[in-house]
């Protein structure tokens, strides 16, 4: 599977857009194709998550650890589910004038050939869809701001 990267600059401070982030339990409200979202244990630093994705017939659940520096940083681990692996980092930056720079980075590979050659196709449009869903999230929660 590719590799994606991204950098945004948000008019939100890196401690807004990490909680948001971190607010993984209230990922099924917006993010696409999320359709449950359980954290299963909280630690000092880290959290295990289940989360269930699906489109249409398909519909799988997998367990990802996160770990996490406050305000900074966030790094997702695949531990059991439908794919080989999967690494997702968020760096969270605030820039001294009120915004962020968020970098974004995921790489993931399913278990199913089918499945990932059919990913693979609309991987980059998935992947930017998502990232917009948080953005949309932010300006849902904090507010539209120019």
């Amino acid at each position: 599977m590719p590799i994606h990267t991204e950098r945004k600059i948000l008019p939100y401070s890196a401690s807004q857009m990490f909680d948001l982030v971190m607010d993984v339990e209230k990922y099924p409200d917006y993010l696409p194709w999320c359709l449950d979202c359980r954290v299963l244990k909280k630690g000092d630093g880290f959290i295990l998550a289940n989360l269930v994705i699906g489109y249409k017939l398909f519909r799988e659940w997998f367990t990802s650890k996160v770990t996490f520096e406050p305000s900074s940083t966030i790094h997702v681990d695949y531990v059991s589910g439908p794919l080989r692996h999967l690494t997702n980092d968020w760096t969270f930056t605030d820039n001294g004038d009120g915004t962020c720079t968020v970098d974004f980075y995921v790489d993931f590979e399913f278990k199913n050939p089918v499945f990932e050659k059919l990913v693979g196709v609309f991987f980059a449009e998935l992947v930017k869809r998502m990232v917009g869903s948080f953005v949309i999230r932010a300006e849902a929660i904090y507010g539209i701001k120019k």
